[in-house]
């Protein structure tokens, strides 16, 4: 048992490195993180009951989560796909339509719970 908790511990810290990586070098994902750093104690703020603080803040959480899932995938067809310009393109609009999608949910969210 100890040999498997030891495993996740390595794999946690090998993932916060990664973290820290693309944080170095993405500039939107950094500024998207510390906009979720500010906003995530808000929610627990401005949220009334449990489930509008949960709505709150995990709305906000898509974004990163939509931003490094994107920044992996622009990475992964920048590597294999360099001779197909054309579908190389379409992979990224479509993942950055993912990240739009995230940001709308958010003021989705957010407008609703705060006026109505």
């Amino acid at each position: 048992m100890r040999i498997g908790l030891n495993r996740y511990i390595k794999y946690f810290f090998s993932l916060l490195e990664e973290f820290k990586e693309a944080l170095k070098n993405e500039n939107v994902l950094r500024q998207e993180f510390f906009l979720s750093l500010v906003l995530i104690p808000t929610g627990f703020l401005i949220g009334e009951t449990s489930t509008q603080k949960i709505l709150l803040i995990s709305s906000i959480l898509l974004i990163p989560i939509s931003e490094i899932l994107n920044y992996s995938i622009k990475f992964s067809v920048e590597i294999m796909l360099k001779e197909n310009q054309h579908l190389s393109k379409k992979i990224k609009h479509i993942g950055s339509t993912a990240i739009f999608l995230a940001i709308g949910n958010v003021f989705i969210t957010w407008i609703l719970i705060l006026f109505f």
